[in-house]
């Protein structure tokens, strides 16, 4: 259920948001535009249905997506930088948000905020944060939505480590994960190496 999506553009802009004299203007929208490619791998398997549709010359059968059962849900702050762009390729989707914050002296996730629409077993939620690090973050978001009714989960983010790759895997194997790299490993303070440094921080220019 792990997916490392490999593409040309991906890895070229991925490269120039991993260098650290990338500025917040840019990182952005490297960010924006990346989630856009990796959001084509990660809907390839929702349901369409099968429509009519007149072109100028004759009716013909085409494809639809019901975009209303799609649930975006980034975790601030981070996956904020990300929600546009899915909101590009499924306009009616709905969005929540789970704000956490990693203590960063056990690394484990606190929760300050959830506000989330409604979710049942025919949606399909995005579950969005930039880095999948220690896992501890996604893992209790993954809780959340399924104490909320979710069953079809995705989570796209944008570098991934090992250990935070093993927590959903050992939790919730049912759970997807795209993501633009599988980086080395996590450092002693739960930062991804190589990675691109806090997110958050580089987006927001809060450091």
């Amino acid at each position: 259920m792990f997916h490392v999506v490999e593409h040309p553009l991906i890895k070229h802009k991925l490269t120039i948001m991993r260098s650290k004299t990338t500025g917040p203007k840019e990182f952005r929208e490297l960010l924006r535009e990346i989630t856009f490619l990796l959001a084509y791998e990660a809907t390839r398997n929702i349901e369409t249905l099968e429509i009519e549709v007149e072109t100028p010359l004759e009716k013909t059968k085409g494809y639809a997506i019901e975009d209303k059962k799609m649930v975006v849900v980034p975790i601030l702050r981070a996956g904020l930088g990300m929600v546009d762009s899915i909101l590009e390729l499924m306009p009616n989707a709905s969005v929540g948000h789970i704000g956490i914050y990693r203590d960063p002296e056990t690394l484990r996730p606190v929760q300050y905020y959830c506000k989330l629409p409604k979710i049942d077993d025919k949606s399909v939620v995005f579950l969005l944060d930039p880095m999948l690090a220690t896992g501890f973050s996604a893992l209790h978001s993954v809780d959340i939505l399924k104490e909320r009714g979710a069953r079809n989960i995705v989570v796209v983010c944008l570098i991934a480590a090992p250990e935070g790759v093993q927590v959903i895997e050992n939790h919730h194997p049912d759970v997807a994960i795209y993501a633009a790299s599988l980086d080395r490993q996590l450092n002693d303070h739960g930062y991804i190496l190589p990675g691109l440094g806090d997110a958050g921080d580089r987006l927001y220019r809060t450091k």
